[in-house]
């Protein structure tokens, strides 16, 4: 998941922007504790953060299980550096979740966004299930929003410009998720419990600026990549100027951005 952070132009890398990242920590953090809220262990002693990014949902998840021992995973060395510095105490581990293999004492899977990112990942998903015991547990959450205006504008954008080749080469877009349906035919037979929900969020932002800031760390990130500075520049013109048609804005000048995600809450 290293693909490249979002403008002043000249700050361009090949790793996710933690600064980017945090400067709606509060959105983030939403779903983190809404999942929180529905995972059935009242005291697990070793807890895993998947894709945990720079700390955010690690921190939560410290201050839900205060006896725990929490681990943080990712692949971006930048967020593992920020996540560092903000939880010195905290163990944190470099690797990518396509290959890891949790400790066989977990007690608690937990992830924040993440496995939208890994190409047919429900089979990592019950991959980590048939690691887990009796009881324990995999609680995700996954933005499910490539139909919103947000995420299909990017898209339109990406076909309609002069990198349409560059990016069609590079399979920018991610897989769309499947239906609750389909997950749970996936999982079912690998938990006792299965719950699968969907909650949508509406976030209000500074204007359609404040959607480009939301997505540049994230869902833009892919399209951005593989683009040269002045492409990426051009890039992100287009994407603003077509969301102003979609994104009317509300009496106090800001914008509303619905996101839908979907939670995952699986015990064995």
């Amino acid at each position: 998941m290293r693909f490249t952070k979002f403008i002043g132009a000249s700050e361009l890398n090949t790793d996710w922007s933690p600064a980017s990242y945090l400067k709606f920590a509060d959105e983030r953090s939403r779903p983190t504790l809404d999942l929180l809220a529905r995972i059935p262990l009242v005291s697990p002693q070793l807890v895993y953060d998947l894709g945990c990014g720079p700390g955010n949902s690690t921190a939560l998840l410290r201050k839900a299980y205060v006896d725990a021992h929490v681990i943080g995973v990712d692949n971006s060395p930048a967020m593992l550096a920020k996540a560092r510095e903000t939880l010195p105490t905290v163990e944190f581990i470099e690797a990518d979740l396509a290959q890891w293999q949790p400790d066989p004492t977990a007690d608690l899977l937990f992830s924040n966004a993440t496995f939208q990112w890994l190409p047919g990942h429900t089979k990592f998903l019950v991959r980590l299930l048939q690691s887990l015991r009796k009881n324990r547990v995999l609680a995700l959450q996954m933005p499910d929003n490539l139909s919103e205006p947000s995420h299909r504008l990017m898209r339109d954008v990406a076909t309609a410009g002069p990198w349409a080749g560059k990016l069609q080469r590079a399979g920018a877009a991610r897989e769309t998720l499947l239906t609750p349906f389909a997950y749970y035919n996936f999982l079912k037979p690998f938990c006792s419990h299965l719950e699968i929900w969907h909650t949508a969020y509406n976030h209000v932002l500074e204007g359609v600026q404040g959607i480009v800031d939301f997505v540049s760390s994230t869902g833009l990130r892919p399209f951005l990549g593989p683009l040269d500075e002045n492409e990426q520049q051009a890039f992100i013109a287009a994407y603003r100027a077509r969301l102003s048609d979609s994104y009317p804005i509300t009496v106090d000048g800001k914008v509303l951005m619905e996101f839908p995600r979907l939670f995952i809450v699986a015990q064995v």
